[in-house]
């Protein structure tokens, strides 16, 4: 049974000695790096292929992730948290309000300096998704890195072409090695990967 807490090995800790490939596939496709990959290629396609599309992008990037993994980072270095994955859920609300505010002001920094549409769209989607991260993080522990995995690939999809689903490989990939590492149950990996697919609806109201 779930109780809200991370799923535990017998001796109480994650079983990441246990599972070094999966412990590589959680790191390499954390949050920040696939935000950053993914913002500068939405940024790319939002610009029609022009340069100043991956300044927009390298932007989303820094508010939608790197901001909050330092931020993240910053509080481990205090003894906040024991690591990045803030596995206890009811430590994460300071975390979803540094991403609201940090993707807030990204995307008013990018309305004021007219942005291409898809971009600011685009963080948007993410600022939502935040906002429903953290409302079932209240009750419930979900999948952050799944729901970011999801939603990029889906948001590269609408931006750029429906083959870009074919990634949803690498998102089932972070979805095993978050139940792997038990960080996670497979019912809250799903639900984060639903929830970031979601975000691309945004993109049918444009």
């Amino acid at each position: 049974m779930t109780t809200g807490t991370d799923t535990r090995t017998n001796d109480g800790g994650p079983a990441e000695a246990e599972a070094p490939v999966a412990r590589t596939v959680t790191d390499v496709l954390q949050p920040r790096n696939v935000l950053l990959a993914g913002m500068l290629g939405i940024g790319l396609a939002a610009a029609g292929g022009h340069w100043s599309g991956l300044l927009w992008g390298l932007l989303g990037a820094l508010c939608a992730g790197l901001i909050p993994a330092g931020y993240i980072e910053w509080e481990r270095k205090r003894g906040t948290w024991g690591d990045r994955h803030v596995v206890d859920r009811t430590q994460r609300a300071p975390i979803f309000f540094v991403i609201l505010g940090s993707i807030g002001t990204g995307s008013l920094v990018m309305l004021l300096g007219g942005a291409p549409t898809p971009i600011l769209v685009a963080m948007l989607a993410l600022w939502v998704m935040t906002v429903g991260l953290l409302a079932v993080n209240t009750v419930w522990k979900i999948s952050v890195d799944s729901a970011v995995a999801s939603a990029v690939v889906a948001l590269l999809a609408a931006v750029h072409s429906p083959w870009w689903l074919c990634a949803y490989a690498l998102t089932a990939a972070v979805c095993w090695s978050r139940v792997a590492l038990t960080y996670h149950t497979v019912a809250q990996t799903l639900a984060g990967a639903a929830l970031g697919a979601s975000t691309a609806a945004a993109f049918l109201l444009v």
